[in-house]
Protein backbone atom coordinates (compact mmCIF):
# COMPACT_ATOMS: atom_id res chain seq x y z
CA UNK A 1 0.00 0.00 0.00
CA UNK A 2 1.00 3.45 -0.86
CA UNK A 3 -0.25 6.63 1.30
CA UNK A 4 -0.67 10.11 0.47
CA UNK A 5 -2.15 12.54 2.54
CA UNK A 6 -2.78 16.52 2.38
CA UNK A 7 -4.66 18.79 5.30
CA UNK A 8 -8.21 17.17 4.58
CA UNK A 9 -7.42 13.50 3.47
CA UNK A 10 -5.33 10.64 3.55
CA UNK A 11 -5.92 7.81 1.39
CA UNK A 12 -4.15 4.67 0.35
CA UNK A 13 -3.82 2.51 -2.99
CA UNK A 14 -2.80 -1.23 -3.19
CA UNK A 15 -0.35 -2.32 -5.51
CA UNK A 16 -2.98 -5.02 -6.12
CA UNK A 17 -4.85 -3.76 -9.07
CA UNK A 18 -3.73 -0.36 -8.19
CA UNK A 19 -6.97 -0.05 -5.78
CA UNK A 20 -7.91 2.58 -3.96
CA UNK A 21 -8.28 1.09 0.20
CA UNK A 22 -8.39 3.98 1.77
CA UNK A 23 -10.24 7.28 2.08
CA UNK A 24 -9.69 8.89 5.93
CA UNK A 25 -11.42 12.03 6.14
CA UNK A 26 -9.30 14.07 8.52
CA UNK A 27 -12.08 16.32 9.71
CA UNK A 28 -14.71 13.86 10.78
CA UNK A 29 -11.71 11.52 11.74
CA UNK A 30 -13.91 8.69 9.73
CA UNK A 31 -12.89 5.98 7.41
CA UNK A 32 -15.29 6.36 4.19
CA UNK A 33 -14.32 3.67 1.83
CA UNK A 34 -15.73 0.46 2.15
CA UNK A 35 -13.31 -1.46 4.49
CA UNK A 36 -13.57 -4.93 2.00
CA UNK A 37 -15.80 -7.18 4.53
CA UNK A 38 -15.91 -10.67 2.49
CA UNK A 39 -19.13 -11.50 3.91
CA UNK A 40 -20.99 -9.06 1.54
CA UNK A 41 -17.99 -7.64 -1.00
CA UNK A 42 -14.40 -8.38 -0.58
CA UNK A 43 -13.20 -5.14 -2.70
CA UNK A 44 -13.08 -1.34 -2.08
CA UNK A 45 -12.43 0.42 -5.43
CA UNK A 46 -11.89 -1.88 -8.47
CA UNK A 47 -10.72 -0.45 -11.89
CA UNK A 48 -12.87 -2.75 -14.54
CA UNK A 49 -10.78 -3.27 -17.40
CA UNK A 50 -10.71 -3.98 -19.94
CA UNK A 51 -14.12 -5.39 -19.84
CA UNK A 52 -16.79 -3.83 -17.70
CA UNK A 53 -19.68 -6.72 -16.52
CA UNK A 54 -19.59 -9.74 -17.76
CA UNK A 55 -19.63 -10.88 -21.59
CA UNK A 56 -22.31 -13.68 -22.29
CA UNK A 57 -21.90 -17.07 -21.60
CA UNK A 58 -18.22 -15.69 -20.40
CA UNK A 59 -17.22 -15.96 -23.60
CA UNK A 60 -16.35 -13.14 -26.46
CA UNK A 61 -15.33 -12.99 -29.98
CA UNK A 62 -12.87 -11.33 -32.18
CA UNK A 63 -11.35 -11.77 -35.60
CA UNK A 64 -12.95 -15.20 -35.55
CA UNK A 65 -11.54 -16.32 -32.48
CA UNK A 66 -13.88 -16.86 -29.40
CA UNK A 67 -11.41 -16.17 -26.09
CA UNK A 68 -12.78 -16.69 -22.22
CA UNK A 69 -12.84 -13.38 -20.15
CA UNK A 70 -13.76 -12.79 -16.11
CA UNK A 71 -16.48 -10.64 -15.48
CA UNK A 72 -15.35 -7.07 -15.11
CA UNK A 73 -11.93 -8.25 -16.69
CA UNK A 74 -8.08 -8.99 -15.12
CA UNK A 75 -6.54 -5.67 -13.97
CA UNK A 76 -8.44 -6.27 -10.73
CA UNK A 77 -6.63 -9.02 -9.92
CA UNK A 78 -3.03 -8.40 -10.83
CA UNK A 79 -0.14 -6.87 -9.53
CA UNK A 80 0.31 -3.11 -10.67
CA UNK A 81 4.15 -1.49 -10.85
CA UNK A 82 4.78 2.07 -8.94
CA UNK A 83 5.12 4.39 -11.43
CA UNK A 84 5.21 7.34 -9.71
CA UNK A 85 5.03 8.73 -6.74
CA UNK A 86 4.26 12.44 -5.84
CA UNK A 87 3.31 14.27 -2.33
CA UNK A 88 -0.38 14.84 -4.48
CA UNK A 89 -0.50 12.01 -5.96
CA UNK A 90 0.03 8.24 -6.48
CA UNK A 91 0.72 6.47 -9.80
CA UNK A 92 0.72 2.51 -11.11
CA UNK A 93 1.23 0.86 -14.32
CA UNK A 94 0.59 -2.76 -15.96
CA UNK A 95 1.64 -4.06 -19.18
CA UNK A 96 0.16 -6.29 -21.27
CA UNK A 97 2.14 -9.75 -21.34
CA UNK A 98 2.12 -13.45 -22.40
CA UNK A 99 -0.23 -14.20 -19.71
CA UNK A 100 -2.71 -11.29 -20.67
CA UNK A 101 -2.59 -12.39 -24.59
CA UNK A 102 -4.24 -15.87 -23.54
CA UNK A 103 -7.49 -14.08 -23.11
CA UNK A 104 -7.09 -10.70 -24.60
CA UNK A 105 -5.02 -10.53 -27.72
CA UNK A 106 -4.46 -6.94 -27.64
CA UNK A 107 -1.06 -4.54 -26.55
CA UNK A 108 -1.11 -2.28 -24.33
CA UNK A 109 -0.29 0.10 -20.87
CA UNK A 110 -2.93 1.11 -18.40
CA UNK A 111 -1.65 3.42 -15.83
CA UNK A 112 -4.01 4.66 -12.72
CA UNK A 113 -3.42 7.80 -10.99
CA UNK A 114 -5.11 8.90 -7.71
CA UNK A 115 -4.34 12.69 -6.91
CA UNK A 116 -5.47 14.54 -4.23
CA UNK A 117 -6.81 18.24 -3.97
CA UNK A 118 -7.97 19.89 -0.64
CA UNK A 119 -11.11 17.99 -0.37
CA UNK A 120 -11.19 16.00 -3.93
CA UNK A 121 -9.77 12.84 -5.28
CA UNK A 122 -9.69 12.41 -8.88
CA UNK A 123 -9.07 9.33 -10.34
CA UNK A 124 -6.98 9.15 -13.76
CA UNK A 125 -6.50 6.00 -16.08
CA UNK A 126 -4.53 6.20 -19.20
CA UNK A 127 -4.89 3.64 -21.72
CA UNK A 128 -2.29 3.43 -24.04
CA UNK A 129 -2.28 1.49 -27.46
CA UNK A 130 1.35 0.04 -27.79
CA UNK A 131 1.08 -1.87 -31.01
CA UNK A 132 2.38 -0.16 -34.22
CA UNK A 133 -0.29 -1.90 -36.39
CA UNK A 134 -3.68 -3.02 -34.74
CA UNK A 135 -6.17 -1.46 -33.21
CA UNK A 136 -7.01 -1.93 -29.54
CA UNK A 137 -10.59 -2.29 -28.15
CA UNK A 138 -11.79 -2.05 -24.33
CA UNK A 139 -14.33 -1.09 -21.54
CA UNK A 140 -13.21 0.59 -18.43
CA UNK A 141 -15.10 1.45 -15.39
CA UNK A 142 -14.59 2.24 -11.68
CA UNK A 143 -15.99 0.17 -8.84
CA UNK A 144 -15.61 2.51 -5.69
CA UNK A 145 -18.37 1.24 -2.59
CA UNK A 146 -18.56 3.87 -0.10
CA UNK A 147 -19.23 3.50 3.55
CA UNK A 148 -23.15 3.89 3.96
CA UNK A 149 -24.31 4.64 6.85
CA UNK A 150 -21.16 6.81 8.41
CA UNK A 151 -23.04 7.68 11.57
CA UNK A 152 -23.44 5.37 14.73
CA UNK A 153 -26.80 4.37 15.65
CA UNK A 154 -27.87 4.73 11.76
CA UNK A 155 -28.52 2.33 9.10
CA UNK A 156 -27.95 2.25 5.32
CA UNK A 157 -31.92 2.43 4.64
CA UNK A 158 -31.76 6.18 6.82
CA UNK A 159 -29.65 7.64 4.05
CA UNK A 160 -30.45 8.95 0.29
CA UNK A 161 -28.65 8.87 -3.28
CA UNK A 162 -29.08 12.65 -4.95
CA UNK A 163 -28.91 13.03 -8.48
CA UNK A 164 -28.22 15.76 -10.89
CA UNK A 165 -31.58 14.83 -12.93
CA UNK A 166 -34.95 14.59 -11.12
CA UNK A 167 -36.16 11.63 -14.08
CA UNK A 168 -34.13 8.99 -14.88
CA UNK A 169 -34.34 5.59 -16.28
CA UNK A 170 -32.76 2.29 -15.91
CA UNK A 171 -31.79 -1.16 -17.10
CA UNK A 172 -31.68 -4.29 -14.81
CA UNK A 173 -29.17 -7.18 -15.00
CA UNK A 174 -30.74 -10.69 -15.92
CA UNK A 175 -29.24 -12.76 -13.21
CA UNK A 176 -29.82 -15.95 -14.93
CA UNK A 177 -27.35 -15.02 -18.01
CA UNK A 178 -26.01 -11.68 -16.33
CA UNK A 179 -27.05 -9.85 -19.64
CA UNK A 180 -28.75 -6.79 -19.90
CA UNK A 181 -32.21 -6.43 -20.48
CA UNK A 182 -31.90 -3.21 -22.32
CA UNK A 183 -35.42 -3.50 -23.73
CA UNK A 184 -37.17 -2.78 -20.77
CA UNK A 185 -35.74 0.84 -19.27
CA UNK A 186 -37.60 0.68 -15.89
CA UNK A 187 -38.79 4.96 -15.08
CA UNK A 188 -37.39 6.42 -12.07
CA UNK A 189 -38.71 9.14 -10.46
CA UNK A 190 -37.22 11.43 -8.13
CA UNK A 191 -37.89 14.07 -5.29
CA UNK A 192 -35.92 16.83 -6.18
CA UNK A 193 -33.32 14.73 -7.29
CA UNK A 194 -33.12 12.17 -4.19
CA UNK A 195 -33.42 8.72 -4.32
CA UNK A 196 -34.37 6.56 -1.13
CA UNK A 197 -32.04 3.92 0.15
CA UNK A 198 -34.72 1.17 0.32
CA UNK A 199 -34.65 -2.07 1.83
CA UNK A 200 -35.24 -3.62 -1.48
CA UNK A 201 -33.73 -1.35 -3.93
CA UNK A 202 -30.48 -3.91 -5.07
CA UNK A 203 -33.01 -6.97 -4.82
CA UNK A 204 -32.41 -7.00 -8.78
CA UNK A 205 -29.00 -6.28 -8.47
CA UNK A 206 -27.10 -2.83 -10.21
CA UNK A 207 -29.63 -0.04 -11.24
CA UNK A 208 -27.62 0.30 -14.99
CA UNK A 209 -28.00 4.26 -16.38
CA UNK A 210 -26.85 4.63 -19.64
CA UNK A 211 -27.39 7.26 -22.40
CA UNK A 212 -24.84 9.83 -20.07
CA UNK A 213 -27.65 10.47 -17.82
CA UNK A 214 -25.29 10.55 -14.41
CA UNK A 215 -23.02 13.46 -14.63
CA UNK A 216 -22.66 13.95 -10.90
CA UNK A 217 -24.66 11.65 -7.77
CA UNK A 218 -24.03 12.09 -3.79
CA UNK A 219 -24.18 9.72 -1.42
CA UNK A 220 -26.39 11.81 1.68
CA UNK A 221 -27.01 11.75 5.23
CA UNK A 222 -30.19 11.36 6.42
CA UNK A 223 -30.88 14.86 6.92
CA UNK A 224 -29.58 14.43 3.08
CA UNK A 225 -26.61 16.48 3.07
CA UNK A 226 -24.08 14.90 1.16
CA UNK A 227 -20.93 13.57 2.34
CA UNK A 228 -19.39 11.77 -0.80
CA UNK A 229 -20.20 12.83 -4.13
CA UNK A 230 -18.98 11.64 -7.56
CA UNK A 231 -18.19 13.83 -10.75
CA UNK A 232 -18.35 12.11 -13.72
CA UNK A 233 -19.70 14.02 -16.93
CA UNK A 234 -18.58 12.18 -19.63
CA UNK A 235 -18.79 8.77 -19.00
CA UNK A 236 -22.05 6.85 -21.21
CA UNK A 237 -23.07 4.49 -18.31
CA UNK A 238 -23.14 4.41 -14.41
CA UNK A 239 -24.13 1.86 -11.94
CA UNK A 240 -25.54 2.17 -8.59
CA UNK A 241 -25.00 -1.27 -6.61
CA UNK A 242 -25.03 -2.70 -3.29
CA UNK A 243 -25.24 -6.41 -1.81
CA UNK A 244 -29.15 -6.57 -1.46
CA UNK A 245 -28.92 -6.85 2.56
CA UNK A 246 -29.41 -3.86 4.42
CA UNK A 247 -26.52 -5.39 6.85
CA UNK A 248 -24.52 -4.36 3.62
CA UNK A 249 -22.93 -0.81 4.99
CA UNK A 250 -21.65 0.55 1.64
CA UNK A 251 -23.16 1.84 -1.80
CA UNK A 252 -21.13 1.51 -5.09
CA UNK A 253 -20.86 4.80 -7.21
CA UNK A 254 -19.76 3.81 -10.17
CA UNK A 255 -18.96 5.45 -13.62
CA UNK A 256 -18.73 3.17 -17.11
CA UNK A 257 -17.80 3.07 -20.24
CA UNK A 258 -18.97 -0.04 -21.99
CA UNK A 259 -20.94 -2.41 -19.92
CA UNK A 260 -22.31 -6.12 -19.99
CA UNK A 261 -23.51 -7.14 -22.97
CA UNK A 262 -26.87 -6.64 -23.99
CA UNK A 263 -29.32 -9.16 -24.09
CA UNK A 264 -29.00 -12.01 -27.13
CA UNK A 265 -25.64 -10.11 -28.01
CA UNK A 266 -23.26 -12.46 -29.87
CA UNK A 267 -21.18 -9.87 -32.44
CA UNK A 268 -17.86 -9.47 -32.31
CA UNK A 269 -15.73 -7.28 -29.90
CA UNK A 270 -15.87 -3.86 -31.71
CA UNK A 271 -19.82 -4.51 -32.31
CA UNK A 272 -20.52 -4.66 -28.19
CA UNK A 273 -22.25 -1.77 -26.47
CA UNK A 274 -19.77 0.99 -25.13
CA UNK A 275 -16.97 -0.53 -27.04
CA UNK A 276 -13.86 1.81 -26.76
CA UNK A 277 -11.44 1.74 -29.62
CA UNK A 278 -7.91 3.24 -29.93
CA UNK A 279 -5.71 3.37 -32.87
CA UNK A 280 -2.53 1.74 -32.97
CA UNK A 281 0.54 4.30 -30.90
CA UNK A 282 -2.67 6.06 -29.18
CA UNK A 283 -3.80 7.17 -26.16
CA UNK A 284 -6.56 7.70 -24.19
CA UNK A 285 -7.18 9.86 -20.67
CA UNK A 286 -10.70 9.73 -18.24
CA UNK A 287 -11.09 11.34 -14.90
CA UNK A 288 -13.60 11.22 -12.28
CA UNK A 289 -13.69 13.36 -9.16
CA UNK A 290 -15.06 12.22 -5.43
CA UNK A 291 -15.44 14.75 -3.53
CA UNK A 292 -15.84 14.61 0.68
CA UNK A 293 -17.72 17.20 1.92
Amino acid sequence: MEYIENEFLKIGVEYHGAELSSIYDKKRDKELLWQADPAFWKRHAPILFPFVGNVNKGVYRYNGNEYHMTPHGFARDMEFELLEKKQDSISFILRSDDETKKNYPFEFELIVRHVIDANKIRVEWEVINTSSTEKLFYSIGGHPAFRCPIGDGERRTDYKVKFNKNSLKYVLILQDTREVDFENPRPLELKDGYLDITEHLFDEDALIFDDWQVEEVSLCTPDKKPYITVKCKGFPSFGLWSHPSTDAEYICLEPWLGRCDNKNFDGELPEKYGEQVLMPEKKQKYHYDIVVS
